[in-house]
């Protein structure tokens, strides 16, 4: 299955295509459809694929890049990073949120109850 299969879009929808792009490319690689050194398509055949503008895809993997979630690797193409930049990004976030509760006089058991009492918007 290509991978533009996979992807629904929706031009209707109050998100812009790149965003809904980029969100649903992050959805496949957390959930390990797409794999760590997994090349992804390139933006033309992607773009195609889709029926998008190249603009879009380009968008797309500049901010997935960007953000460590993909790489790209000169002319070879474009692969799913091999570390999910989240994990690092969550553990410095958390390590911080608990030195601020500890600073606070809280222990991990209360500041959690903050966490579980937050709105998912």
């Amino acid at each position: 299955m290509e991978l533009g299969e996979a992807l629904r879009l929706d031009a209707r929808a109050g998100r812009p295509l790149f965003d809904q792009l980029r969100t649903q490319l992050i959805d496949e690689i957390r959930t390990g459809r797409l794999a760590p050194g997994t090349r992804l398509p390139t933006v033309r055949e992607l773009a195609g694929e889709l029926h998008l503008a190249v603009n879009t895809v380009a968008r797309a993997y500049r901010e997935l890049e960007t953000a460590g979630i993909v790489e790209t690797r000169g002319r070879f193409g474009t692969f799913v990073a091999r570390a999910d930049p989240a994990d690092a990004a969550m553990a410095a976030a958390a390590r911080t949120y608990l030195d601020t509760a500890r600073g606070l006089g809280l222990g991990k058991h209360d500041a959690m109850r903050y966490l579980d009492s937050a709105p998912d918007d």
